[in-house]
Parts: C-alpha cells; sequence; structure tokens
C-alpha cells in the first residue's frame, strides 16, 4: 500500500489535504509544565485522527524540527509555524498557546486554571482563522481537550462534526496525573523512562488506552508477546489506535502460536480497515490452522492490492502447495520469482511443485512458511482514500 501511495504522490497524482498540529506554547511561565502544550498536541491528534481527518503523526513533526534545526517545545514565531508545514507538505497547521492561572474561587486543592486558545493557519491560502479556546480547572485538562478538539474539528470540517455532546462523551475523563505521566514517557529519551511513565499512566487510570499501546509496543518490540498481547488487549475500542493495537495483538497471538486469536484479531481489523499486510497475515493464520482453501483468498486479497509484493504471491503459492493445487501453487511460486529471482525457497517449492510433490509427514523444514508482515499502514490507506473519494 505504502509503495503505491508514495508512487502516486511523486508522480502527483495524489494531492491529499493533511493538517499538522503542533505543541502549544506555555505562556504561564510557571515552573516545568512544557508537557501539558505536547498534551494538548497529542489529545487534537488523536480525536481529529478518530474523525477521520488526515492529520500528520508525531514522528513526522519531530522529523520536520530536526531537519530545520528547531528545538522542541520552543515558541515559534509565524514564520516557523509556515516552514514546518510546508516542510511537511500540510494543508492546514493546528497551533496555540496556554496560561496557567490561580485558581479564582479560592480552592487551595486545585492546581489552578488553564487557559487554552487554538488557530488554524490555512496555508494554501495563507489565512489565519478566528482563534478558539477553553478555560478550565487544570484537573479538567482531559475534557478541555476534548471540547478544544471538537471546536478545531469544526472548522476543519463542519459538515461532518458530530454533535459536541456526543463527541465529548465519547471521550472519557482521563486522570490528570495518568495524562502528565503518559506524556513525560513520550518526552522522554530513555527507553528505560518511557517504560516506567507509561507504565505508571496505566496504573493511575486502568480505562486510558494510549499508555496501554505504547507498552504493547514495547514489549512487542521485545519480542516479548505474551506480556505485550496482554498490553494490547487492554487498548479499548474507541481509542484512537485500536485497530493498531489488534493488528499487533494478532502478531503477538501468532508468534504465541495462539492462530485461532491471531486470525480473530485479523479478522476484525480486516472488517474495518481493508489493508494488504492484514489479510496476508489473516491468511497466515488460516493457513496455519489448515484452512488453506481460505488462506488462499485472503492473500489472494493481498495481491490485488499490491501484486509487485513477492511475499504475498508466495504464502498463496505455499498455501495451494500445502493443499495438493500444484498447478496453482506453481504460478505462484513463478510469480514470486518473477519479482525476486534470489528467492531460493520458492525456487525449491516450485520444483517440487512441478513434480507434483507435497509435504511429506513430519516434514519440518517446510512447516509454517508463511511469512508475516508488520508493518502497519492505516494512514497510507487513508490518505489514499481521501483522494479516490475526491
Amino acid at each position: 500500500m505504502r509503495r503505491f501511495l508514495l508512487f502516486a504522490l511523486l508522480c502527483g497524482a495524489l494531492r491529499a489535504e493533511t493538517v499538522l498540529v503542533l505543541p502549544f506554547f506555555d505562556h504561564s511561565k510557571s515552573g516545568d509544565l512544557g508537557w501539558i502544550g505536547e498534551s494538548i498536541s497529542e489529545s487534537l491528534h488523536d480525536s481529529l485522527f478518530s474523525e477521520n481527518v488526515l492529520v500528520l503523526d508525531r514522528e513526522d513533526r519531530l522529523e520536520a524540527y530536526r531537519r530545520l534545526s528547531l528545538r522542541p517545545g520552543a515558541e515559534l514565531t509565524r514564520a516557523s509555524v509556515i516552514k514546518i508545514g510546508q516542510a511537511l507538505d500540510a494543508a492546514r497547521v493546528v497551533y496555540g498557546e496556554y496560561e496557567l492561572l490561580p485558581s479564582g474561587d479560592g480552592n487551595t486543592q486545585s492546581r489552578g486554571s488553564l487557559r487554552i486558545s487554538a488557530r488554524i493557519l490555512d496555508l494554501k491560502r495563507t489565512t489565519q482563522g478566528p482563534a478558539t479556546g477553553e478555560l478550565g480547572a487544570l484537573e479538567d485538562l482531559s475534557t478541555l481537550e476534548a471540547h478544544l478538539a471538537w471546536q478545531v474539528l469544526e472548522q476543519l470540517n463542519p459538515r461532518g462534526t458530530p454533535p459536541e455532546h456526543d463527541f465529548v462523551n465519547a471521550r472519557p475523563a482521563v486522570r490528570l496525573d495518568a495524562v502528565e505521566s503518559y506524556i513525560r514517557g513520550l518526552l522522554a529519551a530513555a527507553p528505560e523512562q518511557r517504560h516506567r511513565f507509561f507504565t505508571q499512566a496505566a496504573r493511575l487510570d486502568e480505562h486510558y488506552s494510549q499508555p496501554c499501546f505504547q507498552l504493547g509496543k514495547t514489549y512487542w518490540e521485545r519480542k516479548e508477546y505474551k506480556i505485550g498481547a496482554g498490553w494490547f488487549a487492554r487498548v479499548s475500542s474507541g481509542a484512537p489506535h485500536y485497530l493498531e493495537a489488534q493488528f499487533f495483538l494478532g502478531l503477538c497471538l501468532y508468534n504465541q502460536g495462539d492462530f485461532n486469536g491471531a486470525g480473530q484479531a485479523f479478522q476484525l481489523v480486516s472488517s474495518s480497515m481493508p489493508l494488504n499486510e492484514v489479510f496476508n497475515d489473516l491468511g497466515a493464520s488460516e493457513s496455519r490452522r489448515g484452512q488453506f482453501a481460505a488462506a488462499a483468498a485472503s492473500f489472494g486479497k493481498a495481491i490485488e492490492g499490491d501484486d509487485a509484493d513477492p511475499d504475498y504471491h508466495f504464502n498463496r503459492g505455499y498455501a495451494l502447495w500445502r493443499a495438493g493445487q500444484f498447478d496453482a501453487a506453481a504460478e505462484g511460486f513463478r510469480a514470486v520469482l518473477a519479482r525476486n529471482p534470489a528467492d531460493t525457497e520458492a525456487t525449491t517449492l516450485l520444483g517440487r511443485a512441478l513434480k507434483r510433490e507435497g509435504p511429506r509427514p513430519a516434514e519440518a523444514r517446510v512447516e509454517g512458511r508463511e511469512r508475516l508482515k508488520t508493518d502497519y499502514e492505516e494512514t497510507a490507506y487513508r490518505q489514499l482514500q481521501a483522494e479516490l473519494a475526491k
């Protein structure tokens, strides 16, 4: 999917309008509160993403800061905001500032009131929309962010914005200390610090999905699949990373040998996000359960989406070979070698298919040869769909 999307972008075929959300600037000057600006940015990003807005990822923004030699967390001039947006080919940039004010109601338990102001800069027309904002207790940060996200969404997509009450209710409030721990985890440079902050955030608010997703990715990368699966399973269905969490849950279960559970996770994702890699991994889990006809069909769907990927052809050929359909299997292995002549495994299995020689009993070396995909390309798919819908 990504190869096709990038090729189309380079050829000028696609011009999907994307939104960039920057960290908000701290105008309070009252201590170590930079994490709040990052929290507002993350919350806006997640809310917009959940409403199918093409919003750039945090990693893209950090890369633009590096290329432009800008310090993360520093307040930017309007010219710098424009430069970052242009560097990422964004159509609009959301940015703003916040200020922590003393509590005006005499409540000594409150950490103060937070005033947030947001602006949307249209880079195509070089115009700036009206400022919008929220004011409330710092302890209600997550609720303030939800209301602000609704206002921003209404400016970006007035016809597609749900009622504010429904929008906010779909985003349950999160404890302030949990939000702070999560954001400090995102900002931490050392893996140990990130893990400690994310674990603390998940402990402080057991319904908070974002740290669970990050912890799942951490354990997935460590190949500690059982622990990773536990964290991915805690990501709620309303969370912005839910489908991605289910994809990686499927991978964790697959690597533990739970092919039925993996298949259920991949099936759930494919019903909402028909990505090539999801169909491929669904087919792999079906193949490992001996459901070769279903597996071949799933691999076929992956091939329909990206005929250039030799792994998809290999997997389909392998499932057909396991099923004794040697002619169709040989066709699949030939397709692999046409795309990757150096694939010795495909060469070997092509020879066996031509000899009409299937797997022998207890032949371990040809068991479990399915090739998984571990890159999840939901953002690229959404961008492509947005362009095709124009």
